[in-house]
């Protein structure tokens, strides 16, 4: 059993999750294809950062940043988004992932955009399974042949309503 929390990205542990994700995706691509942000914007106002724990242990952790341009509002972009290897396949990335979402939601976003890499395919699936389709770069992203660039609209649930599957 996991659960997940709004924390703070300085906390010792989950400097060593991102210090992971780091390890993990440097060597799959070329300095210039890093997108990552650092600890200190993981702490800005308008940053959402969630942490999985499994009793204490910091196990996965994401981030929602909420965009503020003058173009377009109600958006934001999903960041480390990173779960530990041992507790893979066990639901805590579609955890992270929702919670993230239902957080963002009830500051306003209603697009929620991410970059990824093409050789995480886990992290594809994970993204498309949620509901997210591929688009073009946006904000300050340029075109990378490394990134895959996605988005979803994100819907506020309507309470007392239950949802239905076809």
């Amino acid at each position: 059993m996991h659960r997940i929390a709004i924390e703070r990205a300085d906390r010792p542990d989950v400097v060593r999750l991102i210090e992971e994700l780091d390890g993990y995706q440097k060597p799959l691509y070329p300095e210039e294809s890093h997108h990552g942000i650092s600890i200190d914007a993981l702490l800005q106002p308008n940053v959402i950062f969630a942490v999985a724990r499994d009793d204490v242990e910091a196990i996965g952790c994401g981030a929602f940043v909420i965009e503020h341009d003058s173009k377009e509002q109600g958006w934001g972009e999903l960041k480390r988004m990173y779960v530990r290897p041992s507790h893979r396949g066990r639901g805590v990335a579609r955890a992270v992932l929702a919670f993230l979402e239902a957080q963002a939601i009830e500051r306003g976003a209603r697009t929620a955009r991410l970059e990824t890499g093409i050789r995480q395919p886990e992290a594809l699936r994970l993204y498309e399974a949620a509901g997210y389709v591929r688009r073009g770069p946006f904000g300050r992203y340029a075109p990378d042949p490394n990134s895959v660039f996605m988005e979803k609209r994100l819907v506020p649930k309507i309470a007392g309503l239950k949802e239905t599957h076809p």
